[in-house]
């Protein structure tokens, strides 16, 4: 291995994800060594490209990690996946960073989010893996650690409006199709097969399995993955809704502070922070939209105001890109910081 550069294994290269994860190794100069893209049989022997060159996509099997000096393997292959191969990966040496909800919630693997807890990735050691927050999550506590930090979070509610981007290239492709047979008046080649209903023309108030308390699993990893990642108990309530949307979640927020606050400073604050891009100009039409959101690597937060019966709590818009701040984006990061930790 070259001094300050690194042997990288992608284990769901062929998906939208690891194809994202190598969009953005590039795209930040990472230092890469050598290139393992990785997947099932069924998409073993496709081809990726990073940086010019072709790479031949090899099956992922239990000795494949033992085979190949990986320093940092990244997983986005589905949570049996990582469940099965992850711990493999880091008992042959490598840092594992994981993509899925596997590990998430387990105490002795760091849940991350450079920009809010890098801390925490110090943990790696006890397992040997490093887990990357639910797409939503990951935008949110963007914003809400520096606004924690300022104001002192008491409560949070959000709903969010999640593109078909979060199911994979099985919930776009669904959409597109839909869209189209929508149009040419073919209602009857619109039948749902990523999704429990129709998502042409209509939005979905159900993200992944419901729970025995009314909510989803999609609402509760936001709740228990937020008070992880702050380290902080204060309640949080989501609804997640899937919206006919390509790419980028958006989410409405609403926050109560222990402290006061004034508008001015709110933006102050969240100008400030990483990776955050305020676009806060009603008057002119100015607001976060997943349309611009889109192919970008920053939270964009807007429609910042303050509620009109309680002065302690704030309103406000953001928006990210599911597929790079919500998975890609932070997973390099965190590499990034683990490579400067370490």
């Amino acid at each position: 291995m070259k001094m300050n550069s690194y042997n990288i294994a992608i284990v769901g290269a062929t998906g939208a994800v690891g194809e994202e994860i190598l969009n953005v190794l590039d795209e930040m100069k990472f230092p890469v060594n050598a290139l393992l893209p990785l997947a099932s049989a069924k998409s073993a022997g496709e081809r990726v490209e990073f940086r010019g060159e072709e790479y031949v996509v090899k099956e992922l099997t239990e000795t494949t990690f033992d085979e190949n000096e990986i320093d940092i393997a990244f997983f986005s292959a589905g949570g049996s996946v990582s469940a099965h191969f992850a711990p493999l990966a880091a008992a042959s040496g490598a840092v594992v960073i994981d993509n899925t909800s596997h590990f998430r919630m387990q105490e002795n693997v760091p849940l991350v989010v450079p920009e809010c807890n890098p801390q925490d990735i110090e943990k790696w050691r006890e397992t040997g893996i490093i887990a990357n927050p639910n797409c939503s999550t990951i935008q949110m506590v963007q914003i809400l650690k520096p606004l924690d930090d300022a104001f002192d979070i008491e409560r949070v509610d959000v709903s969010t409006y999640q593109a078909t981007s979060g199911a994979g290239k099985k919930g776009m492709e669904e959409l597109v199709m839909q869209l189209q047979s929508f149009f040419a008046f073919k209602l009857d080649e619109c039948e749902p097969h990523v999704f429990q209903h129709r998502i042409a023309m209509n939005v979905i108030p159900h993200i992944d399995v419901f729970k025995d308390n009314g909510y989803t699993k999609e609402e509760m990893k936001m709740v228990n993955e937020t008070q992880k990642i702050l380290h902080k108990n204060f309640p949080v309530s989501a609804t997640c809704v899937r919206v006919p949307v390509l790419r980028s979640h958006s989410e409405a927020i609403t926050i109560k502070f222990k402290k006061d606050f004034n508008l001015e400073r709110v933006r102050e604050v969240l100008c400030s922070a990483p990776s955050v891009v305020v676009v806060d100009n009603p008057a002119q039409n100015e607001y976060p939209m997943p349309l611009n959101a889109s192919d970008t690597n920053e939270t964009y937060v807007g429609r910042i105001r303050r509620d009109n019966f309680d002065e302690k709590i704030l309103h406000l818009w953001c928006c990210a890109d599911q597929i790079r701040v919500g998975a890609a984006t932070n997973a390099v990061r965190i590499a990034m910081k683990w490579i400067e930790n370490n």
